[in-house]
């Protein structure tokens, strides 16, 4: 996995760029995943809207649930469970579609042609989910605020320019850099997991199939443990 890692880097900064398999990419990984990511963003910032303001009610502390949802969905609900839903849908179709090309020969078939598997399959791939990622995980913390604001407004009984006031001022640039860079990692362990375990599927559909689930289970683990390290590392920088 790493020998495929670096074969990628290195393919990924040679000429000429395969601009259209980029953008084919970018719609089917980028744009067709919004609407998983915003909704379970959506329903995530209502959540934990309704049981911080609960929460804190017993301490008078209502007036911080802006404060406190924005800091825990910019810096970490938001990078990571857009990463776990993308690598659900994502990196199981990237499996399952190059497994299903390896199992039938037809990435020998790239590799007899005297084209590059890496360059033609791996690289569109895993570059359209590092552009694809951060974006996606902009637009998921801004539906993960509105809705934790639409609860706090019909709940809690704040203004939305109380609430907004409050999240601006929770809010540094660390913090949202902080979410944002973590989204750039988990981007590049999801296409490596995807792409690596379909390159080497085996044994037809079933094969094809459990590497689907090693994907979908590697990458899960992946996400969250590397999210810890993460968070340490843009702690101290």
């Amino acid at each position: 996995m790493a020998f495929l890692a670096g074969d990628a880097l290195r393919q990924g900064l040679r000429r000429p760029f395969e601009g259209s398999l980029w953008v084919d990419q970018l719609e089917h990984l980028g744009v067709q995943s919004l609407t998983i990511t915003n909704v379970t963003l959506l329903f995530t910032g209502m959540v934990l809207a309704v049981q911080t303001a609960y929460s804190l009610s017993s301490y008078g502390g209502t007036s911080f649930v802006g404060d406190l949802l924005a800091l825990s969905i910019v810096r970490e609900l938001g990078p990571v469970l857009t990463a776990l839903m993308v690598a659900g849908r994502v990196g199981a179709g990237i499996t399952a579609e190059i497994g299903s090309m390896t199992v039938t020969e037809q990435v020998d078939a790239i590799r007899v042609l005297a084209a590059s598997p890496v360059r033609r399959l791996v690289v569109p791939r895993v570059g359209a989910l590092i552009v694809a990622l951060p974006l996606l995980t902009v637009v998921a913390d801004i539906v993960g605020l509105f809705g934790g604001m639409v609860m706090a407004v019909s709940e809690v009984g704040q203004s939305r320019a109380y609430f907004v006031s409050h999240v601006l001022l929770a809010l540094r640039v660390e913090d949202i850099t902080s979410g944002i860079g973590k989204s750039f990692f988990f981007a590049f362990f999801i296409g490596i997991i995807a792409c690596y375990n379909g390159l080497h599927a085996t044994g037809g559909a079933d094969g094809v199939g459990k590497a689907t689930t090693n994907t979908v289970v590697t990458a899960s683990i992946a996400i969250i443990v590397s999210d810890f390290f993460l968070t340490k590392f843009f702690l101290v920088v």
